[in-house]
């Protein structure tokens, strides 16, 4: 079977996002609204289908939007983010995938983005396209009893204090503190202002229907805003009628460590709650220690979460600060043509480019795509054959300039 590969028009955006509904299994219809909302806030021309050249139905989808990535030292690079990338079971191992990621990418780097992004639903697909994982997540949950926390007086709050707002409050306030959030944290992206509609229930989608929330808006001494939690609650009683609720947080950022304890402090002071699931937080999260008995928050996830694949590695890599200065010349190879060739990274200056340099280490796209964020190991890539070492005391150097000292987190999933 063939088909035709392209950016949709207006008139098939109900088709496509059926097509997006088949592919994640959500199989749900697909109302007049949903149509607009893509019309208005999905770019056409980065919306690709594939439309089976028999039937003329859309058989797979993808699509890519603007983003801003922040990479150790704080700048924020372009970043061109992928996502709704479905193919139906009916038109799987035919290459469509792989047309439509290069595609994308060729008009990405030629747009100017430096990386792109992506949030992989499974591992084995996007190492092949020179993606590599680049930050990881975990998620906890807290067993409140066992905490250890008097939950019958506040957090030490140092001069601060928490209120219940509504949605409207936290369109008002989310995006600042977010963005403030992004600023200070690596592997952390924008999130739009349609993202924070749909998030607090403005708009909606009828096959991801709005489930109310509630939402803890911390303020520190100055009445600043320094913090926000959303949450739900389930409603489960024992037979005794006891209330055994669990809080689902659905979403928790602070500025400042205090914001941070107090808001978790809150949560687990709120009466009928017995359990804490804290939803995706940063692989080295201060959460647990924030408890007097850190093993009262149990690890149910771990997992990568935000994949990184170099466009520009000169922009890239020239963007970032390392911790330690050093001079490498990176061989990297990548079948796509985007990533590839010899690079002279000064880590001291922050300058890379293009060099006929002997190579230090050899290494692909994805690794590199690891390493970009300093959340992986060289010295766990070479172990694993997929670093060459061609200098000896390279990939011990390579590993004190690259990695961080707080791993990269992503909060927002897209």
């Amino acid at each position: 079977m063939s088909a035709d590969i392209r950016p949709i028009a207006e008139a098939e955006i109900r088709e496509w996002i059926h097509t997006v509904n088949t592919g994640f299994l959500t199989a749900a219809g697909v109302s007049d609204s949903d149509v607009a909302k893509r019309a208005k806030n999905g770019e056409l021309a980065r919306t690709q289908g594939a439309f089976d050249s028999t039937t003329g139905r859309c058989v797979a989808t993808f699509r890519s939007f603007a983003q801003r990535l922040t990479v150790p030292g704080g700048a924020a690079v372009p970043s061109n983010a992928v996502t709704n990338v479905t193919v139906l079971p009916t038109h799987r191992r035919q290459g469509l995938l792989t047309r439509m990621m290069a595609a994308d990418l060729a008009a990405a780097r030629e747009r100017g983005d430096v990386v792109a992004t992506l949030v992989a639903a499974e591992y084995p697909i996007y190492g092949r396209y020179g993606f590599g994982p680049a930050s990881h997540t975990c998620e906890w949950e807290i067993d409140v009893p066992r905490t250890g926390l008097d939950r019958h007086r506040p957090a030490p709050v140092d001069g601060g204090r928490i209120d219940l707002v509504d949605g409207a409050e936290v369109r008002r306030v989310g995006p600042a503190l977010h963005e403030r959030l992004r600023a200070m944290t690596p592997g952390a992206v924008d999130r739009s202002t349609y993202r924070w509609n749909l998030f607090t229930g403005l708009e909606e989608l009828s096959f991801r229907p709005h489930r109310e929330k509630f939402y803890a808006v911390y303020r520190d001494a100055d009445g600043e805003v320094a913090g926000l939690a959303a949450y739900g609650a389930d409603d489960h009683w024992t037979d005794a009628k006891v209330p055994q609720n669990t809080v689902q947080v659905k979403d928790l950022f602070a500025l400042t460590p205090a914001a941070e304890r107090a808001l978790w402090h809150f949560l687990c002071s709120i009466d009928w709650v017995q359990k804490v699931r804290t939803g995706y937080r940063a692989p080295d999260d201060l959460l647990p220690r924030y408890l007097p008995d850190p093993r009262a928050a149990r690890l149910v996830t771990s997992a990568d979460f935000l994949w990184v694949r170099l466009l520009d590695v000169e922009r890239a890599l020239s963007a970032r600060t390392y911790a330690v200065p050093g001079v490498l010349v990176l061989e990297v190879s990548d079948p796509a043509g985007t990533a590839g060739g010899r690079y002279r990274l000064d880590a001291g200056t922050g300058e890379c480019a293009r060099t006929r340099e002997p190579a230090d280490l050899r290494l692909d796209a994805g690794s590199l795509g690891s390493l970009y964020l300093g959340d992986e190991s060289v010295a766990r890539l070479a172990a694993l054959g997929l670093v060459a070492e061609e200098r000896p005391g390279a990939v011990a150097l390579a590993d004190a300039v690259f990695r961080t000292a707080r791993r990269p987190w992503c909060p927002d999933v897209f």
